[in-house]
């Protein structure tokens, strides 16, 4: 008797444990769960006042930032702005958007927009790279919320992006047109390098206005000191996301942005600022020219550039170009042959389908100065002219001015050569591979 009541007890408390572990921790199976998910962040994103400002922070393009306007509905459609560029700050584009489950709830943009002019394949598009763009995404892992901001991640170039409850202010300021976009006059600036003021400090500036980023140069304690960040555009002028900092001073933004009297001026941190004309930059790499000269020398190779000097404001002023079939212009370290003392500055046409140096000037080496400038000697004219030399001959001109030219290198086969003279006349050598 002692043993079947023993057994019967055991019997009950297996059946008990197995009823305990079929229990369902939660009240909703998981598919009704992530649909609950799903809805819930319908009501957030459609219900939101005044819509949502983004920043977008492309994977395929390190430091740079694009800001967006969202305004999105309950009929799946997205209204939009961008500040990609003037047109799309201005011009309202719609999109369908939806959320779905993919292992975790997705934002996705189904209709080309502006989102997707950041990742189109076409380089003509963004200035990216072909077949790839500026690598960023249209389609979205959600993250969470944090307060009034959603966190996302892009599912193919994992792109950072966060979604921002905007003011009733940031939504007139798109939707009446008071985005500044006053920093794309640094493009009027003349001369290669540019300098920002800020009080008594100061910095070289590149401001890239197609990839959002700006580059700082300075020197402490005579160290050079570089630091890049992005920026997005605002009703005052930028926001750099994320901010610039020297150590002592910080910069958020650059606001009240105007151009005038030949330069971009506003305030920052409440100081007058301003970015203007510089002719040499307050670091200089005086290695550069000869580096340049040795790197096409040390292959025996030769630099080309796609048109001649950019001169104030004007690409391929002297019309190289322009000369009958042009193909590319060249500097060439000993095109005489090893030892023999003889560069060319020469223009590359087809002849017999095969790229051919046909015609130019002959120089001897040049002269690299100890304060980073190489000094160019010219000889004669050679070769088999064409009727109108004169684009040849104003390009020999430039070159021939004894001032000389610093050298920027821009990559690890690209240099800028720019005059020394005034800053406002530059080419761009590229090392064929």
């Amino acid at each position: 008797m002692r043993k079947k009541l023993l057994y019967l007890l055991l019997v009950l408390a297996g059946i008990y444990s197995c009823k305990k572990e079929s229990d369902p921790v939660f009240d909703k199976s998981p598919d009704e769960r992530l649909n609950d998910t799903l809805q819930q962040y319908q009501q957030i994103l459609t219900h939101a006042p005044y819509g949502w400002k983004a920043m977008v922070y492309p994977g395929g393009s390190p430091k740079s930032v694009y800001s967006f306007y969202f305004r999105f509905n309950d009929s799946n459609r997205v209204r939009m702005y961008s500040d990609f560029e003037q047109s799309s700050t201005v011009t309202a584009k719609e999109s369908s958007w939806r959320l779905k489950a993919l292992q975790q709830p997705s934002l996705l943009f189904d209709t080309y927009s502006y989102l997707h002019v950041l990742c189109d394949p076409d380089a003509g598009q963004n200035g990216g790279g072909f077949g790839k763009g500026l690598g960023s995404d249209f389609e979205f892992s959600i993250n969470g919320m944090t307060g009034d901001t959603m966190v996302l991640t892009g599912r193919f170039n994992r792109s950072r992006a966060i979604l921002v409850k905007a003011t009733q202010q940031e939504q007139a300021d798109y939707y009446q047109q008071h985005i500044n976009r006053n920093i794309d006059s640094v493009r009027k600036i003349l001369t290669y390098f540019h300098r920002l003021t800020v009080g008594n400090t100061r910095y070289d500036v590149e401001v890239n206005t197609l990839t959002h980023r700006i580059t700082f140069t300075w020197v402490v304690g005579g160290q050079v000191k570089t630091a890049t960040t992005g920026y997005y555009y605002t009703s005052k002028g930028i926001a750099l996301s994320p901010a610039f900092t020297d150590g002592t001073n910080t910069i958020s933004s650059f606001d009240d942005v105007k151009f005038e009297d030949g330069a971009v001026k506003g305030t920052i941190n409440g100081q007058p600022a301003s970015i203007s004309e510089t002719v040499k930059p307050l670091a200089m790499d005086i290695a550069a020219p000869k580096r340049w000269y040795q790197a096409a020398l040390s292959l025996r190779r030769y630099w080309v550039a796609a048109e001649g000097f950019h001169v104030n404001g004007v690409d391929d002023a002297y019309g190289l170009k322009t000369l009958p079939d042009f193909l590319e212009a060249t500097f060439w370290p000993e095109a005489g042959g090893p030892g023999s003392g003889i560069d060319a500055f020469g223009i590359i046409v087809p002849e017999e389908g095969q790229p051919t140096l046909m015609y130019g000037v002959i120089h001897t080496a040049p002269t690299f100065t100890s304060d980073g400038r190489a000094i160019f000697h010219d000889t004669r004219l050679f070769g088999d002219l064409p009727p109108d030399v004169t684009p040849l001959l104003r390009t020999r001109a430039l070159m021939a001015d004894q001032t000389g030219f610093f050298l920027v290198q821009t990559s690890a086969y690209t240099y800028d050569m720019v005059s020394a003279k005034d800053g406002k006349s530059w080419i761009t050598w590229i090392l064929p591979r």
